[in-house]
């Protein structure tokens, strides 16, 4: 089995790398079209291989149809741009007191803008070469993924929100992972946990009585909110739910970007150390926490056919009514050789779905935006995001974006 990753030269491939040996891959590839990270990346990389004792074939390239011609897998982990993108994404928006952020609102457009083309050319080249998979780990996951599975590739999206509930909870109760099912549901980075699954028993009811504070705490939110709502809101909703809040916290403080930006240079560094054999634990403050169990489990289904659930961005095709079926949603499915197939739902309370409708509404404009590169789909993509929605800002926000991302 062959794997390539597109992005290899990103700090996240040795947590990627560090789970490999779950898989019987024969053929392992990084392209990256920075020649300086692909080979400090790759050179960790391979240590790491010739320390678990990988058997076969590693190559570091940066050379895109080498990489995926005959790939079973291809991951896709790209930030077009690069960090300096993503600080751009998160600071001009606040200028027309809209909230930063890389993969909602302004900011989100603005990334969505800049990646679609390029994740589909790269979806392109691969299908030129070969039959693969494509998982999709590049942000906007939901918009990335809708745009790949628009123009007829084999694609599934893939976040890391859902595992590292079903990691939290399994932990709480002293089991293997294996026996929770997160049963999150909604559109990538706006989604709750409805059910927790613990031998096929809801839990959620006394994980919220039990862990009500805590989960509250640690997503910065009411307690009174979980607790009315019956749910657990992903991390993202606190930029709906506490709005006000959140924008004045991003104008008085550090954007994520430039943290982020300063941890990528100290991996990097350490990537560079010819003794590290293994991830540093300061990777852990990347974020992407439990990311290679995410992808390599996926992938293991996807190649093996177990059958396992997994937490996935897919076409809702009437999983969640009141839904459009080519939205795409995010969702627990089966996964086998054929795809992912949703676990059946129950309909969304109309506290979560009028907002899951309206940014579902939002993100089929923003791949039109994305794809047409016309400004005035750009401004109706604005103007429908529940984050921006008045025209003064949305002009404003659009004439940084023809300036920058447009031209």
């Amino acid at each position: 089995m062959k794997v390539a990753v597109v992005g290899g030269g990103s700090t996240y491939t040795p947590e990627l790398v560090s789970g490999l040996s779950r898989l019987d891959v024969s053929d392992f590839v990084l392209h990256d079209i920075d020649a300086e990270r692909r080979e400090v990346v790759g050179g960790l990389a391979r240590r790491m291989l010739d320390r678990q004792g990988y058997a076969g074939a590693f190559e570091i390239t940066g050379e895109l149809d080498r990489a995926v011609d005959g790939a079973d897998f291809v991951l896709i982990q790209i930030r077009v741009g690069g960090q300096g993108a993503r600080v751009a994404d998160e600071t001009f928006p606040l200028a027309c007191g809209c909230i930063g952020q890389e993969t909602t609102g302004a900011g989100g457009l603005a990334k969505a803008l800049r990646t679609v083309p390029v994740v589909l050319e790269i979806a392109e080249r691969v299908r030129a070469t070969s039959d693969a998979w494509i998982v999709d780990f590049t942000n906007p996951v939901g918009i990335v993924t809708r745009a790949l599975l628009d123009a007829g590739h084999r694609a599934i999206g893939l976040c890391n929100v859902a595992i590292g509930f079903q990691r939290r909870f399994a932990a709480a109760y002293g089991v293997q992972a294996a026996r929770v099912v997160v049963d999150q549901v909604g559109l990538n980075h706006l989604t709750w946990v409805r059910r927790v699954l613990l031998d096929g028993r809801d839990v959620l009811p006394d994980i919220l009585a039990e862990q009500g504070d805590e989960l509250a705490a640690d997503l910065d939110l009411p307690r009174r909110l979980l607790d009315e709502l019956g749910v657990v809101p992903s991390s993202y909703l606190r930029y709906f739910y506490a709005h006000d809040e959140v924008l004045q916290e991003q104008l008085d403080g550090v954007p994520r970007a430039q943290t982020v930006a300063e941890i990528e240079r100290e991996l990097l560094q350490l990537y560079r150390d010819p003794k590290l054999v293994e991830k540093p634990v300061l990777l852990e403050q990347r974020g992407g926490a439990f990311y290679s169990e995410a992808a390599l489990g996926l992938v293991a289904s996807l190649a093996t056919g177990d059958g396992a659930v997994h937490e996935v961005d897919v076409r809702n095709d009437g999983t969640l009514s009141g839904i459009a079926d080519d939205d795409v949603v995010e969702v627990p499915a089966r996964v086998t050789r054929a795809g992912a197939t949703p676990l059946e739902q129950p309909p969304l309370a109309p506290e979560l779905l009028g907002l899951t409708q309206h940014v579902a509404a939002y993100e089929r404009l923003a791949l039109s935006a994305a794809l047409s590169r016309d400004p005035v789909d750009v401004r109706k993509a604005l103007l429908a995001h529940p984050l921006i929605g008045q025209w003064a800002p949305a002009e404003q926000l659009l004439g940084q974006m023809v300036a920058e991302v447009l031209a």
